[in-house]
């Protein structure tokens, strides 16, 4: 349950006042006394709002002319689905969107990703909170989950169509593969939907990526990143004190000399905390620091980092960052 709360005391009702349903939802909330007090206190919260803006326009509370959102086209239920954090429906409309779509994971760089990024800016401005968060990354992960399977067989067709056989394709033989990157959820924070989307977008691009999972100490990513020998590093976290993680992970891999790329991701990363508080710690030509802002552009930044014209990429990027810091302080 609850352990403190913040409270505007001169907007605060008398006990008596408040809502009988609405007080229900408070106490089961608080007291956790129910799996689904979150969910219950969030519709409450829309009721309310809808209330207050029938109030502030018309000053009565006449009920709106619903419109479904089952009617719009499938990407932008998609979307809508996302923001709102509805499950009910996503593993129909992803079949459908599939269905219109050339590959599977069209629809995750697309749709699926644009609302994601909705999500992240309603997130970064304080309009939606962690709990919606939360029930969105579920959708996103209900859908993906779906279309895994579809993109998996596309990847097996390409091999074919390539002239490949893919029972003879070794895992263990890098040569086999673009190159090698290790994602990680830092220390601290257990949310991974999005390091997991930028590991499926990887994989369907011929990357092998080295899942660790969450909740990783700073020597269990770089253990791993030696034992696997890998390329690119990539740093995902949700909540705020994953920031000053991130930060300790770069100091630490610059005190013992790697020379991997280090990729910065998640909701509350951004490019100017990037470049702020993680870059100068690490930050070169050979192994940069860069702010990846979603899962679908997670496969241009790392083809740039591996490929011919790096030197030239990365010195952008170093020029960039320079100039944020510079106007920041």
């Amino acid at each position: 349950g609850m352990d403190v709360g913040i409270v505007n005391a001169h907007e605060m009702l008398a006990l008596s006042e408040v809502e009988p349903d609405i007080k229900l939802a408070a106490e089961k909330l608080v007291f956790n006394q129910t799996e689904d007090a979150t969910d219950i206190m969030l519709e409450l919260t829309k009721r309310e709002k809808a209330r207050l803006e029938a109030l502030k326009n018309g000053g009565g509370p006449v009920e709106a002319k619903k419109i479904s959102w089952r009617d719009l086209p499938v990407i932008k239920r998609l979307e809508h689905a996302l923001v709102n954090g509805i499950s009910q429906y996503a593993e129909i409309d992803a079949e459908e969107a599939r269905q219109e779509s050339e590959k599977a994971l069209h629809i995750i760089e697309g749709p699926l990703m644009d609302g994601m990024n909705i999500v992240g800016d309603l997130f970064g401005a304080g309009k939606m909170f962690l709990p919606q968060v939360i029930k969105s990354a579920r959708v996103m992960k209900k859908a993906v989950a779906y279309l895994i399977p579809f993109m998996e067989k596309e990847k097996l067709e390409k091999m074919i169509a390539e002239g490949k056989d893919p029972n003879d394709f070794d895992q263990n033989d890098d040569s086999n593969f673009a190159g090698k990157v290790l994602m990680a959820t830092v220390k601290g924070d257990v949310h991974d939907i999005g390091k997991n989307i930028v590991a499926v977008v990887l994989g369907c691009n011929n990357y092998k990526v080295y899942d660790i999972g969450v909740m990783c100490s700073c020597e269990k990513i770089l253990e791993k990143a030696l034992e696997y020998n890998v390329d690119v590093i990539g740093l995902s976290g949700l909540i705020t004190p994953s920031l000053d993680e991130m930060v300790v992970v770069a100091k630490e891999m610059s005190k013992r000399g790697f020379k991997q790329p280090l990729l910065i991701g998640g909701a509350t990363t951004s490019k100017m905390h990037t470049a702020v508080k993680v870059s100068p710690n690490y930050f070169t030509v050979e192994h940069p620091v860069i702010h990846v802002l979603d899962a679908s552009r997670s496969v241009t930044v790392v083809s740039s980092l591996l490929g011919d014209n790096k030197t030239e990429y990365t010195t952008d990027i170093m020029e960039e960052y320079v100039e944020m810091r510079e106007d920041y302080y």
